[in-house]
């Protein structure tokens, strides 16, 4: 693949990411201006639906598992460059997504309504900023890096990225994971909650608490002490309460 090739590559699979990155936020908060979300779409028995919501889930949980692992990109990048492989990571997990969107089966029952005008507004900010602290996180560590423009970019210019280092920016002195914390304020963050939003943040609280303990492996892998030190130290979602001496 050529130098531009790569970066236009980049640039497509970002911007699909983006747009679906945005419409995860409409379908999770069931916002009106898209054609399905969480709570509004194509409507099958409750049965049917929990299975099928269910699979897609998993789907879209055993491809970020099985494609960040680095045994797999090590096998991966045999086939896609390297400089394109965060990239094609980037655009499978969109198509993963976009799946999910297409082929969803809304359950309507009412699990919890929240019925306060005060309570609602809350819920509703706590939504915004989940998603704001997700899309913070990327940028602290270096947003595009992590969905491959980066790695196209230095290919372009015949410059290698520099190796990977141990940082501790704004959130990450508090918690580990400040992304994960993000997507869990958001997925519950609902003054009504249906069973099938409460499937979808279930399914994907469960799916990020497993991958957290898999990217952490990696990650002591490829920092050694200092991510162990960092371990002890910093809480992995919630900020570790230090004792004084």
């Amino acid at each position: 693949m050529s130098k531009a090739a790569t970066l236009l590559y980049a640039v497509l699979a970002y911007a699909i990411f983006f747009a679906t990155f945005l419409y995860l936020i409409a379908f999770v908060g069931d916002l009106p201006f898209v054609p399905r979300t969480v709570d509004r779409g194509t409507e099958a028995p409750p049965a049917a639906a929990l299975i099928t919501n269910a699979a897609l889930i998993a789907l879209f949980g055993l491809q970020h598992s099985i494609m960040a692992r680095q045994g797999f990109k090590r096998t991966w990048t045999r086939i896609v460059p390297p400089q394109a492989e965060r990239s094609t990571f980037v655009l499978f997990a969109s198509f993963a997504l976009i799946i999910l969107f297409l082929f969803w089966r809304p359950i309507d029952a009412v699990v919890w309504e929240v019925e306060a005008q005060a309570a609602q507004t809350a819920l509703w900010a706590m939504f915004g900023v989940g998603w704001s602290i997700v899309l913070l996180s990327t940028f602290l560590i270096n947003h595009f890096e992590l969905f491959g423009l980066q790695q196209a970019y230095l290919y372009s210019r015949g410059r290698e990225a520099a190796p990977p280092q141990m940082r501790e920016p704004f959130l990450y002195r508090y918690v580990r994971h400040p992304l994960y914390v993000g997507f869990f304020v958001a997925f519950w963050a609902t003054p009504q909650m249906t069973v099938g939003h409460l499937l979808l943040a279930a399914g994907m609280s469960v799916y990020m608490l497993i991958a957290i303990r898999y990217e952490e492996r990696d990650l002591v892998g490829m920092f050694g002490r200092g991510y162990e030190d960092y371990q002890s130290r910093v809480g992995m979602l919630t900020p570790k309460i230090r004792r004084r001496t």
